[in-house]
């Protein structure tokens, strides 16, 4: 009996290499670890590259090109988990036979897991599988997905959404993190903590962080009242940081520096700092076991029904059920 979890990864022409390259990556790095250090005799999992027009050599935005085994006609095995990857040249629709075959696999008894990085979404909405749920894409396309797909909820904001069997996630490199989220599922947190560290991640992304990161944003301007405010801000959130003292601190006046301020980060200084500050207390109930209140304290929300506020407010969760499922 074939044991094997398999995967196939559907590579529309001129998608992303990331797009298809990091799940890749990551689902060969677990197989390789459960067999070395779990005492698995055959791979967990094995990947299918397929094409959605049937040939074997797929193009790439990059210029690189995909091998696949062929298209869907030539799958011969019972299927665990679709990921679509970017929807490269279907811009203007997929191609109907690969629709009905999605719609097909959805409406199988073992109802596999279906999922779309970055504009593969696109091809996912339409299927009509999104329709009435949450679902998210590249930052860059969001306002166009939601224009096209009104009966989704497309947020913009997360990296990656899971509404019962059906994933969506966000641009490009965040595929790797809904993989390692479909692996945590499978085999447990513990393994794809190890798997990301095999992979040099810097760190496990939950799925409700936020696709904007305020240490991008403080690289993100040269003007140097700014930028020494960006970074003082990130090293000081204990602190008074209202913006009549921000502005005291750069020697301009707070109309001013609100101005100059959201010119050059694209955003208010009060909506910065409370990104700041989420960001922060998250790292903290992910990787420490301080309390709330210290947690509250060293972030500058005044107490935990602060942080308390500022959670449901920016992720729609309490701190608590936040550690609870990340910790």
């Amino acid at each position: 009996m074939d044991k094997t979890k398999h995967i196939v990864i559907l590579v529309p022409p001129q998608t992303s290499l990331l797009d298809v390259a990091g799940p890749l990556e990551v689902f060969s790095k677990t197989s390789d670890y459960m067999m070395k250090y779990r005492t698995v005799k055959d791979k967990y999992y094995t990947t299918h590259l397929v094409s959605m027009d049937d040939t074997t050599a797929v193009p790439t935005s990059s210029g690189m090109p995909v091998i696949c085994e062929g298209g869907i006609g030539g799958i011969r095995y019972p299927i665990e988990t679709v990921i679509i990857a970017g929807r490269g040249e279907y811009r203007k629709g997929a191609p109907a036979h690969i629709l009905k075959w999605i719609q097909k696999v959805n409406k199988s008894k073992s109802k596999p897991r279906i999922a779309s990085i970055c504009a593969g979404a696109f091809i996912l909405a339409e299927t009509g599988l999104l329709d009435g749920r949450r679902a998210t894409t590249h930052w860059q396309l969001h306002d166009q997905f939601a224009e096209k797909f009104p009966l989704i909820k497309v947020e913009k904001d997360p990296i990656y959404i899971k509404q019962g069997n059906i994933y969506t996630s966000a641009g490009i490199s965040t595929g790797i993190d809904l993989t390692l989220a479909l692996v945590e599922e499978d085999l447990g947190r513990e393994v794809a903590i190890e798997v990301s560290r095999i992979l040099v991640l810097y760190l496990k992304r939950p799925g409700n962080q936020s696709q904007f990161s305020n240490i991008l944003q403080t690289q993100k301007t040269d003007y140097r009242p700014v930028k020494d405010s960006l970074q003082w801000i990130q090293e000081h959130l204990d602190e008074d940081l209202s913006v009549e003292q921000l502005a005291a601190r750069a020697s301009m006046s707070a109309r001013n520096f609100s101005r100059v301020f959201y010119r050059e980060a694209g955003v208010t200084p009060a909506k910065f700092v409370e990104k700041a500050r989420v960001e922060a207390a998250r790292r903290r109930l992910e990787e420490t076991r301080l309390s709330l209140e210290e947690i509250a304290a060293e972030c500058g929300t005044s107490d935990a029904n602060g942080l308390r506020r500022l959670f449901i407010r920016h992720l729609n969760t309490t701190p608590a059920a936040y550690r609870k499922a990340f910790a």
